[in-house]
């Protein structure tokens, strides 16, 4: 869905550079982040969004195993929709990177709104349930790329971990909120109007985006298509180095996501208590890690968060009583944290004009692998049961962890030492650019204007 070209110009990255010569400060903390109007909207935009999929994803886990009984289906309805993600990825995810994403990402949030209030329709089919969650997945890819872009050009590359962070936090807290709310909502009121409380806030979350969010005035000319997606792409997964990154950001945390899609046949009577533990290690550990933890620390910590998102599973194989249960999930959901290091080192190789198509494809494969995590986890536990399924996957979790290591941290020592930026992902031939170019502190008011046409000089920095 190619944005149009804008009528007003845009400012080169060369010239952004120019005009930045002041050294942006990073914010002290999550009150800093959220003075800024449009991380705020932001934010609140992907608040709401996090609280709709979660009470409709449970309403349709829950409707899909009372109808079919089948573990498999179960989870694939919950996280069905993460396998349509990779098809935005590899097709038009260079809208990201459009000269209009306000305009992308209202149109996106009312394709969302439309999928959400179609399944509250009773009687609608099962198979046209999972079509629409085909559809939501495809578009919600595109709209996670076009967000993470606009998250990584409203604010300077110092504050980008702490306010994935602050997401990952509220994405957490929203998900043990909507899992301990649609247990209780799910018996009073029943899946369909948990259909329309879903697709409420989901309009909710459009108007929030709509009122805060703005057009870029300073993107560089570049037309969205299928041919610009693939390039980038293709030089996204070029080095090896990368591959692995990209590998690590993927496999271990899409089959954790495959356990979890378990626990409704594993323990229909409290997988709402095993869900909303998950999510809240997941608080847990990304309020750790992104608040208290430094850079480096951050880049230290990152293998063993990767080990430790998997291997508390392991104790399923002894058929935990609740309380054991609950406890391993909680430590596990904190080891989800490992993404926010992972994600910095992503963010350090790739420049500018194709940042938010970068970010979008790289949630787009942790979608992805979550939705294949689901179906692998449910087609395993309809031959073996849900708890070797669980053992399994956390088993492969941390061998790919293991595997992978040497060339994530060579990887790693390379952007370090500066020679990844070299190596870095071109748009168009055209070279990366610094990494804080054009950032601006985000703890005064926004006064960029927009150039007029004609006008010779960059739009003023503040």
């Amino acid at each position: 869905m190619p944005s149009d070209a804008s009528s007003t110009p845009t400012a080169s990255p060369a010239a952004r550079s120019t005009a930045s010569p002041a050294t942006p400060t990073a914010p002290a903390g999550y009150r800093a982040l959220l003075r800024h109007r449009e991380f705020a909207g932001l934010y609140a935009s992907l608040t709401l969004t996090v609280a709709a999929s979660t009470l409709s994803g449970f309403a349709l886990g829950t409707l899909v195993d009372r109808r079919v009984h089948s573990p498999f289906l179960t989870a694939v309805s919950m996280y069905g929709a993460t396998f349509a993600t990779v098809l935005g990825a590899l097709t038009l995810m260079s809208v990201a990177d459009g000269s209009r994403p306000r305009r992308t990402l209202v149109l996106l949030q009312c394709i969302a709104l439309a999928g959400a209030a179609a399944q509250a329709v009773p009687g609608l089919p099962l198979a046209a349930r999972f079509g629409l969650l085909l559809v939501a997945g495809f578009f919600q890819s595109l709209g996670t790329g076009t967000r993470m872009g606009l998250l990584a050009e409203v604010l300077p590359q110092s504050s980008y971990a702490l306010a994935r962070s602050l997401m990952n936090i509220t994405a957490g807290g929203m998900s043990v909120l909507g899992y301990a709310a649609g247990a209780l909502l799910l018996d009073r009121l029943g899946p369909y109007r948990v259909f329309a409380l879903a697709a409420a806030l989901t309009g909710l979350g459009l108007a929030v985006v709509a009122a805060t969010v703005r057009e870029r005035s300073i993107r560089p000319t570049r037309r969205p298509g299928l041919r610009t997606t693939l390039s980038a792409n293709a030089e996204l997964l070029a080095r090896p180095g990368r591959r692995a990154l990209l590998l690590n950001l993927w496999v271990p945390n899409g089959l954790v996501v495959g356990c979890e899609a378990l626990f409704i046949p594993y323990a229909p009577d409290h997988a709402g208590t095993l869900l909303a533990a998950a999510s809240a290690g997941l608080l847990l550990g990304d309020l750790a890690v992104g608040r208290l933890l430094t850079a480096d620390g951050r880049r230290r910590a990152a293998f063993g968060l990767r080990l430790l998102l998997a291997a508390p599973y392991l104790v399923f194989a002894f058929h935990p009583p609740l309380p054991l249960a609950a406890v391993a999930v909680c430590a596990a959901g904190a080891g989800f944290a490992a993404t926010l290091p992972l994600q910095e080192q992503l963010l350090a190789l790739t420049p500018d004009p194709v940042r938010g198509q970068v970010q979008g494809v790289e949630s787009a494969g942790r979608m992805t692998w979550q939705g294949l995590g689901a179906a692998l986890a449910g087609a395993t536990a309809q031959w073996a049961g849900p708890a070797v399924a669980i053992n399994a996957l956390a088993a492969v979790s941390v061998l790919v962890t293991v595997a992978s290591r040497p060339f994530v941290r060579r990887e790693g020592a390379a952007a370090r030492t500066g020679a990844a930026p070299a190596a870095g992902i071109t748009a168009g031939g055209r070279a990366p650019t610094p990494p804080d170019a054009g950032s601006r502190s985000v703890c005064g008011p926004d006064r960029r204007r927009r150039r007029r046409p004609g006008s010779g000089s960059p739009p003023p920095t503040p």
